[in-house]
């Protein structure tokens, strides 16, 4: 049996203490002016909250179904896990880090809302005056749940499990609620130059992308990558589920971002589902094009790509503009996908060009596109000759890129600092189910384990 170091201990003494902090913090009673809420609000808000979570186990079968069949499991928890985590880190500090009382529009004051003190009882957010502030501070949970576990399919079938999870409290932490901060806070410095994202964009795709590209460059490629082997997927139904999971839950995701039951959810919900159908159509009829097979995965990415690109313009274009969100921002990812294929670049599951690609083109043509006649919030865009829009677009664009890309390289240094970010060679060849894990996905594999591969793998890691 492996002797522990006193660094496997650490993350359940982590949250030991963070247990028995909690016993200490006073309760304090909750919701007592219900007169200014609306109870169909609260509803859909609810179920939108609902819907956003399913989609981190969506993404999990959709990752999960792309790997080596001896990395599924293992990439599939990568992703799962955050449901956990990030719960918990929300609750602590990052709704505070997100949503506090903001210090000169860059981050929040991390004692505002420390272990969801005042959220119970606390008047509702301004952007939200209808629903109370805890069920805010909920819907807001679950983006940031989804956001680093999108990171996962980049550095998928090398990265040592601990050190994600270390990497997951750390970018949610420094990278996440900043980004948040300045996007959505009312004091934030891209929510005051005028920046339109409307579920999340730049807080994130383009953060989360950019985070993917820096995890693939610090890990560097796998041994597989190198011998340009043609690895097939596990298992293309995984994706297909996982897809539909996602496109389901996208509509709490986008929808839910009105916060309320309103007109502005229905077209937010309508253009997300066109953006997306024309993206995956797109996307197939495009491989014809280029002489390929229509693919099965090939319409699962296309529709993702359009799930990422209406996502920030959702509340904010018409239903007809969302028809050429989706199909050209899945021939900008499809394109950058096969130019990335002839780099050395090792993004194992294509999140930056999927997700990174993806969240800046919608960024972008929501400064061209965006409409009043929609949102009276909103503003008008360059095609409706505001190009002050666009212009601003832009600026916020590559405010985010640089920060988390520069940040998230930062973050995967320093843990490689304090501990290993890379499995070894032999545990990657054995696959990160066993030697993470030590489960399997595949029945042939365990036929392997029992003729001595597991033995191995036990004596690798322990």
């Amino acid at each position: 049996m492996k002797k522990n170091a006193f660094q496997d201990y650490l993350p359940f003494l982590f949250l030991a203490v963070v247990a028995i902090i909690g016993v200490f913090i006073p309760a304090l009673p909750g919701f007592s002016d219900t007169g200014k809420y609306s109870a169909a609000d609260i509803g859909w808000i609810l179920v939108a909250s609902s819907l956003v979570f399913l989609m981190t186990p969506g993404l999990s079968f959709f990752y999960g179904g792309m790997v080596n069949r001896k990395n599924v499991i293992s990439t599939m928890m990568q992703s799962f896990i955050a449901t956990g985590l990030i719960s918990v880190v929300w609750v602590v500090v990052g709704f505070s880090l997100a949503f506090g009382t903001s210090f000169h529009g860059i981050i929040g004051n991390p004692t505002t809302f420390f272990m969801f003190q005042q959220v119970g009882s606390g008047a509702p957010w301004s952007l939200a005056p209808t629903i109370p502030l805890l069920l805010f501070a909920l819907f807001q949970m679950k983006f940031a749940i989804i956001t680093p576990a999108l990171v996962v399919g980049a550095v998928a079938e090398r990265i040592r499990f601990t050190s994600y999870v270390l990497f997951m409290v750390l970018f949610s932490i420094l990278v996440y609620a900043p980004i948040a901060h300045w996007t959505w806070h009312p004091d934030g410095i891209l929510f005051k130059l005028g920046v339109l994202d409307f579920a999340g964009g730049t807080v994130v795709h383009i953060s989360a992308g950019c985070a993917a590209l820096a995890g693939a460059l610090v890990l560097k490629r796998r041994k597989d990558h190198i011998e340009k082997k043609e690895l097939q997927p596990a298992n293309i139904p995984f994706v297909l589920l996982g897809t539909g999971l996602l496109w389901f839950g996208w509509f709490g995701f986008n929808a839910g971002s009105a916060l309320g039951a309103n007109a502005l959810a229905a077209t937010a919900f309508a253009t997300t589902n066109t953006a997306t159908a024309a993206a995956g159509l797109s996307w197939v009829f495009f491989d014809v094009v280029r002489g390929r097979k229509p693919s099965a995965l090939g319409f699962c990415i296309g529709a993702v790509v359009g799930l990422v690109a209406i996502t920030p313009a959702a509340g904010y274009v018409a239903i007809p503009q969302s028809i050429f969100i989706g199909f050209i921002a899945a021939i900008v990812s499809n394109l950058a996908v096969h130019w990335k294929s002839k780099t050395s670049i090792d993004d194992t599951l294509d999140v930056f060009p999927c997700h990174g690609l993806g969240g800046m083109v919608g960024m972008l043509l929501t400064g061209i596109f965006a409409t009043k006649a929609v949102n009276e919030a909103g503003n008008n865009g360059w095609f409706y000759g505001n190009f002050e829009l666009f212009k601003n677009q832009v600026l916020g664009l590559l405010l985010v890129v640089g920060y988390s890309f520069s940040v998230s390289y930062g973050i995967f240094k320093l843990i490689n600092l304090i501990h290993p970010l890379r499995v070894s060679e032999d545990e990657e060849s054995l696959g990160l189910d066993l030697t993470q894990h030590n489960e399997n996905y595949h029945p042939a594999l365990l036929s392997v384990a029992d003729n001595g591969a597991l033995k191995e793998e036990d004596e690798l890691v322990h």
